[in-house]
């Protein structure tokens, strides 16, 4: 998911029993008003993604942990309906979420990403997993399998290395005739 996706993202879009999560608006900054939901980035931006099992279970953990808060924050709490929020509901600043992902980078070693780079990260993973490239431009949202070919699924030295060794196989394991 794109950051205003899933800054956007209602606790209504969820089926966790069904195992499944709908995309249908995002959360961006827009100077001078603030954060507001507007419409996804694009028609195919809108669009519903299995979840994994450990996703299923931190949401449902998540979710007792909000209405922990909800219940502490007591009348401060601002019920916006969104999954991501903060202690009192509001909604989160990208800013606030991009520090604490940088923070946690920081915590595990790990070098500095833009939030960003999760989706390229994602597409790779899964091509790399022999995941059709129509599956993975469907659950990246993109219009076109070309933004995901091109801009996304960097082809790993490894890929073409198989690719070239299955086509080779291929050649030379013919039958004499």
């Amino acid at each position: 998911m794109r950051r205003g996706e899933l800054l956007g993202l209602r606790w209504s879009d969820l089926d966790l029993s069904g195992g499944t999560l709908a995309i249908r608006q995002t959360l961006q900054y827009v100077p001078g008003t603030g954060l507001v939901t507007t419409a996804t980035k694009t028609p195919s931006s809108e669009r519903r993604i299995a979840l994994p099992r450990e996703c299923i279970t931190s949401l449902t953990c998540h979710r007792t942990q909000q209405d922990a808060d909800r219940a502490t924050a007591g009348p401060d709490w601002t019920d916006t309906g969104l999954v991501f929020t903060t202690k009192t509901g509001t909604p989160l600043q990208h800013s606030n979420v991009n520090r604490d992902f940088h923070k946690l980078l920081r915590g595990a070693g790990l070098r500095k990403i833009r939030f960003h780079a999760l989706r390229h990260s994602c597409a790779s993973l899964l091509l790399d997993q022999g995941v059709d490239p129509i599956v993975i431009k469907e659950l990246l949202g993109h219009t076109h399998i070309a933004i995901t070919a091109d801009v996304y699924a960097h082809i790993r030295l490894r890929l073409q290395r198989d690719a070239i060794e299955r086509m080779t196989g291929a050649l030379c394991d013919q039958p004499d005739t």
